[in-house]
């Protein structure tokens, strides 16, 4: 496996380039998102646990991860030579924030949580999260010198990366209660809401921003289950179009947002990256980059198409309609599988997307030929 990944990176990215115009040599890496980019978030609060199979593929045992090893971050923080990201939340066995820390928790939106949220820790909270984090920070740097091994250095801050990977959970969890239309009409109060935690950061110090733009959420093996049940209401790659297209006009909007406000932050650098593409042509072309099933669950339950049953998610044992025990199992080959457990990626696709991010090809400026990154797996 790990030679096929080193492989793999090599002829994504051929040697390594020499450093060109834009510095990726950061100090730390604050992020800010949803599942996607979640390193212990959610299940540090108390709000969930994970099973065995979670992480069995690279930790060995549950990483507070949604996936059987690494996450798209994990690899990119690898990329820039920075260890993995400890959870905000982590209070145990979180050994240092000295390279910033993730403040993305599994369910939330960019929107203000409601009754119905899966999560209550919106986009917001996540700002007021990092504000008190940067405040504890100066504060202990202005004291005592035995906890500088452990938090940033204050100039993390204004020479930080600042990434973002959220606004998924707004549109597919519209879906179960709005029409598509209504759904659309929602995304600029949606963004209104991103662009005014982008503000507050750049009133920070915030300056180096990296906006992750929503996939193709039609894709999700969830979303066809639910909403893909009707043969018509699914689009040339088998997944639900509705979702698809709202995904799109979302990203749209997003897109220019960042022409935006790289405008109005003349200080700063915005890049935009198009996970939309890089995870539809995944889906397309899911041969061609060696994988088997685009689609069906590898942690699942059910067989079949998809392999998923909301009712039985990944590692939970239940009685189904009269019948039981029975066991969501992780799949004998992970890496042939581009969906972990109905909603998120495996490792293997993980890397797979990273690894394209890293051409630097599907970012808004591209950075292609400057790009000094090459991924090295840790196995």
């Amino acid at each position: 496996m790990a030679t096929f990944l080193l492989f793999y990176a090599l002829l994504l990215f051929g040697p390594p380039m020499a450093m060109g115009e834009i510095d990726f040599n950061y100090l730390a890496v604050f992020n800010f998102g949803d599942s996607n980019s979640d390193t212990g978030g959610r299940v540090a609060s108390g709000l969930e646990s994970i099973s065995p199979p979670y992480g069995e593929t690279f930790f060995g045992h549950p990483s507070g991860r949604f996936c059987d090893g690494r996450l798209i971050i994990d690899f990119l923080l690898d990329a820039m030579d920075l260890p993995f990201s400890n959870s905000y939340l982590q209070s145990v066995g979180a050994p240092s924030f000295q390279t910033g820390t993730n403040f993305a928790a599994a369910g939330c939106s960019i929107l203000p949580a409601n009754p119905t949220s899966v999560s209550p820790f919106s986009f917001g909270i996540q700002i007021a999260q990092f504000l008190q984090f940067k405040s504890q920070v100066l504060q202990l740097l202005g004291g005592s010198t035995k906890y500088r091994k452990y938090i940033p250095h204050v100039d993390s801050f204004s020479k930080g990366l600042y990434m973002f990977d959220i606004g998924q959970n707004d549109l597919a969890g519209a879906f179960y209660s709005k029409t598509e239309d209504q759904i659309i009409a929602l995304i600029p109060t949606i963004l209104l809401e991103f662009e005014s935690g982008l503000k507050k950061l750049h009133d920070q110090g915030a300056r180096k921003f990296w906006i992750h733009n929503t996939g193709p959420l039609g894709c999700i093996t969830q979303n066809i289950a639910f909403f893909g049940k009707d043969p018509s209401k699914l689009d040339g790659m088998g997944c639900v179009a509705a979702h698809n297209r709202v995904a799109r006009l979302f990203n749209l909007q997003l897109h220019a947002l960042c022409t935006k406000l790289r405008s109005q932050f003349s200080d700063s650098n915005i890049i935009y990256v198009d996970i939309y593409t890089i995870k539809a042509d995944l889906i397309s072309n899911y041969a061609k980059y060696g994988f088997e099933y685009p689609i069906t669950t590898c942690c699942g339950y059910g067989g079949g198409q998809l392999n998923y049953d909301s009712r039985v998610p990944c590692g939970h044992t239940t009685t189904l309609d009269g019948v039981g025990p029975v066991t969501a199992k992780g799949c004998n080959d992970t890496s042939e599988h581009v969906n972990w457990d109905g909603i998120h990626y495996t490792e293997a696709a993980n890397f797979h997307v990273a690894s394209r991010i890293l051409t630097g090809k599907y970012s808004d400026p591209p950075f292609s030929d400057k790009m000094p990154f090459l991924l090295k797996p840790k196995y």
